[in-house]
């Protein structure tokens, strides 16, 4: 893209920047936030692709005045910490959400798969989880308590390992992106079937709902967890694929970063999933509303934080762009 083409097409919305900046008593954290991120994806395509152009210099610093704008009132380091989870993070997951839709589709195909392949297989179960883990089950199962491996180790022992694995995990959907988007693939292909031969095996043996009950106390956040982070692997990978108007390159840090900022964002998401595995998850025979209760909770905070308050933020902070767009 020509210079001159660029500066047609973007230079209406730095001008609203501008405005916005100015607007004294205005400053919006929400809008700010989604400034800073379309100013330093529009910084960083003009530095590759026009690095000594007076544009790029324009924007250099238009970026830092509103950089200095969102963090002019910081007094202490946790208020980067709520503004990252507060408007950051939704902002970017606002720009996600195709993947996210892409790497569930990828898991729930994948779960499909796994329970068909272990309902005409009777060895699939053993293939993909294992002879001890199955061994083990079945001889709680004829003990009278089949989720006895939740109550095997000590809780704080428990919560810690599940959250380094849970990472883990989560990271590795996440890294396994740079593979051109194939490697987040896989592992949400994997993961997806293991979940599936997993509840089919508890549904052979007629303890489906049981299992649901006490595995999706943990697994709501866990597994939703597993897939964002697929999520963030795609948004990286795709960048590599797809750069669009940038330079490969340029696609490519950006969308590390976006993806980086995603899979950091998950990291309570997922200690939270480790502390209802450690410490809740053990005690099978809570009522019936109990476990429902947490499982509802958990579901309805994922959906809620990670689609349906990003659509409203990015909604609202277009409104508010709207009407100083109309009154200037």
């Amino acid at each position: 893209m020509k210079e001159i083409t660029f500066l047609k097409q973007n230079a209406d919305k730095w001008q609203q920047f501008e405005q916005m900046i100015s607007v004294k008593g205005g400053s919006n954290p929400d809008l700010m936030a989604d400034l800073f991120i379309q100013l330093t994806d529009d910084l960083s395509y003009a530095k590759t692709n026009y690095p000594k152009a007076k544009t790029t210099k324009y924007l250099n610093s238009l970026a830092a005045r509103v950089h200095q704008e969102i963090y002019k009132n910081k007094k202490e380091k946790k208020s980067r910490i709520i503004t990252f989870w507060k408007y950051e993070l939704p902002f970017i997951f606002k720009n996600s959400h195709k993947q996210l839709m892409y790497a569930f589709i990828i898991f729930m195909v994948a779960m499909l798969i796994g329970i068909v392949s272990a309902a005409y297989d009777d060895n699939f179960v053993r293939l993909i989880l294992g002879d001890s883990y199955v061994n083990m089950t079945l001889d709680n199962i004829d003990k009278g308590d089949p989720m006895a491996v939740y109550k095997n180790m000590n809780q704080v022992n428990m919560f810690i390992g599940i959250t380094v694995n849970n990472i883990y995990v989560s990271f590795m959907c996440f890294a396994m992106g740079l593979l051109f988007s194939i490697g987040s693939g896989y592992m949400l292909f994997t993961n997806g079937i293991m979940l599936g031969s997993f509840q089919y095996f508890f549904y052979s043996k007629g303890l489906l709902l049981q299992s649901v009950l006490v595995i999706w106390i943990h697994g709501t956040l866990e597994i939703s967890a597993i897939i964002i982070s697929g999520c963030a692997g795609l948004v990286m990978g795709n960048s590599i694929l797809f750069p669009g108007t940038y330079s490969r390159g340029a696609s490519f840090v950006r969308g590390a970063k976006q993806g980086v900022k995603i899979a950091v964002g998950l990291v309570p998401v997922f200690i939270a999933a480790a502390f209802f595995e450690g410490f809740v998850s053990r005690y099978s025979q809570m009522p019936m509303w109990l476990s429902l209760t947490i499982i509802g909770s958990s579901l309805t905070f994922i959906i809620w934080y990670f689609i349906i308050y990003p659509i409203r933020l990015n909604r609202r902070a277009g409104k508010i762009e709207y009407s100083i767009h109309n009154k200037y």
